[in-house]
């Protein structure tokens, strides 16, 4: 029943009803029905104080038993309880306002506790509420860290010239071997060869975890070698990311200007709802290519728990075709689980006799455990030295008894020298096993635990 029909029915029976003693009465209930404001005082015509009993109800009028009626005809009839009809928005003097609905926010919960309701009226349940289907809130940004460089620009100074991998005569060596058409065929094929590898397609990101037996071995050369074997060949994003916070020295190799965001800080703010561009705002990107998420900023004592590993890498993996994981050496808990976690996996071990008995205790432990690990595993024999004194044939034969393949690193007189690695001035050999050695590691991260594609 709209507005209108609700007065015309109200006025109706205002008319059917007996009169009252005064005419104040009626003229009382009128204006009290369209809205306006009663008066104050009786008009002239009443008797003195004849409305005033009229509208109370008091025991001088005749028909206060039907007045009171209609008041509540008239409360019950409302459109809105407390307006007055026809929404001018007056309030009933006499009529108690209801409570207002306690209105719920569904982002931040209800508001302040209201007064309670009345009881609603007895009938079937309500049905449950929809359930918030909204997407979930990002989390918050932190505030920028400052950046930091890797190396203190007064001690960067201290670098000499970088020498290349090769010596002199070395290079004029390999010169004139490729002059000979035969020495220059079978360079040209193997290079092919490392190159379709590494260029294999991947269905996701793929993941290969760089680990050693003890500090000092290598691994994270090897590391920035992977990174930037990869980043060279392949068309689609390659990251590195360090999770080595033990003062890791993998953004001083890599050559990073500065560093700024953590994995520890990332872990805070990814979200599977990030775009690309959002994700590489949190990492370095490389002069040679590629992405880095550095562990540290050179502080020690750096958290980095493994859920916030595992948030990491399970987060970008989609957003990089290849990532190469810079451990901690083993037996470390992140270490055993970045092993057991990803695709492939790459053990460094120095090329000496003690290096090659710690690297077989090793493997057999991986060999026992629930879940196989040597089908996926590579082992890395890194020479610092140019006259290495072990037999690398007979140490390839002891270790590949546990079923896996092993490579090595030759000497390289730029990687000796530590600092920023650059991929121009690597040795010829070692840029070769740096392919081989990625392209072993990719093939078996595209294949499953059972060895099949």
């Amino acid at each position: 029943m709209g507005a209108g029909d609700w007065q015309s029915d109200v006025l109706h029976q205002l008319r059917n009803m007996p009169a009252s003693k005064g005419p104040g009465t009626s003229r009382a209930a009128e204006a009290d029905v369209r809205g306006a404001p009663k008066a104050d005082a009786p008009k002239a015509d009443a008797p003195k104080g004849e409305s005033s009993k009229a509208l109370d109800g008091g025991p001088d009028s005749k028909d206060s038993e039907g007045y009171k009626a209609l008041r509540a005809l008239m409360a019950s009839g409302a459109p809105e309880a407390g307006e007055a009809p026809g929404g001018s928005g007056a309030a009933e003097p006499h009529a108690a306002p209801a409570p207002a609905p306690r209105r719920v926010d569904v982002a931040t919960g209800p508001d302040a506790p209201e007064p309670a309701a009345l009881p609603a009226p007895a009938g079937p349940p309500a049905p449950p509420a929809p359930a918030d289907r909204r997407p979930q809130a990002r989390p918050q940004h932190l505030p920028a860290p400052t950046p930091v460089p890797p190396v203190d620009p007064r001690l960067a100074l201290a670098q000499g010239r970088l020498r290349s991998g090769d010596p002199v005569t070395r290079r004029a060596g390999r010169t004139l071997r490729r002059l000979v058409a035969a020495s220059a065929s079978r360079e040209v094929e193997e290079a092919t060869e490392v190159a379709r590898a590494l260029q294999q397609p991947v269905t996701t990101g793929r993941q290969i975890a760089v680990s050693s037996i003890r500090g000092g071995a290598g691994k994270t050369t090897v590391a920035a070698l992977l990174n930037l074997t990869f980043a060279h060949y392949r068309q689609d994003p390659v990251l590195v990311v360090e999770a080595d916070p033990a003062l890791g020295s993998l953004p001083i190799r890599l050559g990073a200007e500065s560093v700024r965001w953590t994995c520890a800080d990332v872990a805070r703010v990814v979200s599977p709802s990030m775009q690309f561009a959002e994700v590489t705002g949190y990492l370095v990107q490389l002069p040679e290519g590629g992405w880095l998420l550095p562990g540290s900023q050179g502080r020690i004592g750096t958290p980095l728990d493994i859920r916030a590993y595992r948030t990491v890498t399970m987060a970008l993996r989609r957003y990089f075709g290849v990532t190469v994981v810079d451990c901690e050496t083993l037996p470390g808990e992140l270490a055993r689980t970045a092993l057991d976690t990803v695709q492939a996996r790459v053990l460094v071990a120095p090329a000496t006799l003690e290096g090659v008995a710690s690297t077989r205790t090793v493997l057999d432990w991986m060999a026992a455990v629930p879940r196989p690990m040597l089908p996926g595993t590579v082992v890395a024999l890194t020479e610092s030295s140019p006259d290495t004194a072990l037999d690398l044939d007979v140490a390839r034969a002891h270790l590949a008894e546990s079923g896996v393949e092993v490579m090595a690193i030759p000497y390289d007189r730029h990687l000796a020298a530590g600092g920023a690695i650059r991929t121009g001035l690597l040795a010829h050999s070692t840029r070769l096993a740096a392919g081989r050695l990625a392209a072993a590691l990719l093939d078996r991260a595209v294949r499953d635990r059972g060895g099949r594609r």
